[in-house]
């Protein structure tokens, strides 16, 4: 009996490389994405193969909300156009609302695009449309953002608890048991801020420090440097500031660097501002990973799918941690603030579009 079963075994895998189609292991969709540990169902090989003359739609979630996802959209537009397959990549911008999320989708399925991508407004604005798609037919890639739903054919997320955590438990090292903190926040609602703030939550566990204050600053210089004024002067003794966003960081760096006061221990992320900061100002810092070619890594996900390759259902985005010696690899002091890291942009294109 045993010998039938590694006989059928064997079968099976010269079917699948006969066949042309690629195993799980063979994809990369991106440095640091793994497939997700535990039950963890397969997309079979084959089944949404397509001729090359694709068309790719993606719905994002909101496009100029800050500087990190304008540079998604601009990873996965070079993603597409560097695939001869791709005769046309839609990108449609749902502007952080729910019923224009459900509407670009819809729109996407009328047009029989190929694959979609979606970036979710929040945790259900997506479900009902994307259960269409599947069911038209055409292949749903997710990422950046969970959703109340399995229907989507695979995902791709960074783990927002992971990215909340790992700043989270820098925090508490460096304030200590008992240290009082701010929070900095996302936009309220997104998935990527409830989850990132779970995380934090996780590393607060067992400790008695003391959450002076929690604001959104919806992930926005402009926003959040307003906020951290307001609470450098109702209170400017705190301890340290768990930021959920470099661009946050940045502001309420320079909040106390206008007051002429010392810089609290802070957490930041892979943004080139931020870099700066940290490598001129010597303040103690984490940075976490959050790379904005996630975009990119959505679009190899797709068109893995319309190859025929076979996908794990759930792909996790984990990394460590950055210091500071890593921020100076990364560094470009030729480009503008607006550049987030790690990136797949080319050369080229970061000049274009982020050069001084």
């Amino acid at each position: 009996m045993r010998l039938n079963k590694t006989a059928a075994a064997i079968a099976l895998l010269a079917a699948t490389f006969l066949s042309g189609a690629a195993l799980a292991e063979d994809v990369n969709l991106m440095d640091g994405v793994t497939p997700r540990a535990g039950d963890n169902p397969m997309v079979e090989g084959g089944k949404y193969k397509k001729d090359c003359g694709w068309v790719i739609g993606m719905s994002h979630f909101g496009v100029n909300a800050n500087t990190w996802t304008v540079q998604v959209a601009h990873e996965s537009e070079e993603a597409a156009a560097k695939n001869s397959c791709i005769n046309k990549f839609i990108l449609l911008d749902a502007a952080f609302d729910q019923k224009k999320q459900v509407a670009d989708i819809e729109d996407l399925i009328a047009q029989k695009v190929d694959a979609i991508i979606v970036q979710p407004v929040t945790s259900t604005s997506a479900n009902a449309s994307i259960e269409k798609a599947v069911a038209a037919g055409i292949p749903v890639v997710l990422h950046t953002g969970r959703i109340e739903s399995d229907a989507f054919t695979t995902e791709i997320q960074g783990g927002a608890e992971h990215f909340g955590k790992v700043m989270g438990d820098w925090l508490v090292e460096k304030v200590g048991n008992d240290g009082k903190i701010w929070v900095l926040r996302g936009l309220a609602g997104h998935p990527e801020d409830t989850n990132r703030y779970n995380g934090l939550k996780q590393s607060l566990e067992g400790t008695d420090i003391e959450i002076l204050a929690e604001e959104h600053g919806d992930w926005q210089y402009d926003k959040a440097k307003k906020l951290c004024e307001t609470l450098y002067l109702n209170n400017p003794s705190v301890d340290g500031i768990w930021s959920s966003g470099a661009d946050m960081t940045r502001a309420c760096v320079d909040v106390f660097k206008q007051f002429g006061t010392p810089i609290p221990p802070i957490s930041g992320e892979g943004n080139n501002g931020y870099f700066g900061q940290w490598i001129a100002d010597g303040f103690d810092s984490i940075s976490a990973e959050y790379a904005p070619a996630q975009g990119a890594a959505g679009v190899r996900a797709a068109v893995a799918l319309l190859e025929g390759k076979e996908l794990y259902k759930h792909y996790d985005y984990n990394p460590d941690g950055w210091t500071v010696e890593k921020a100076k690899e990364y560094y470009r002091p030729d480009l503008s603030a607006n550049v987030w890291w790690p990136t797949e942009l080319s050369e080229e294109k970061l000049q274009e579009l982020y050069g001084k």
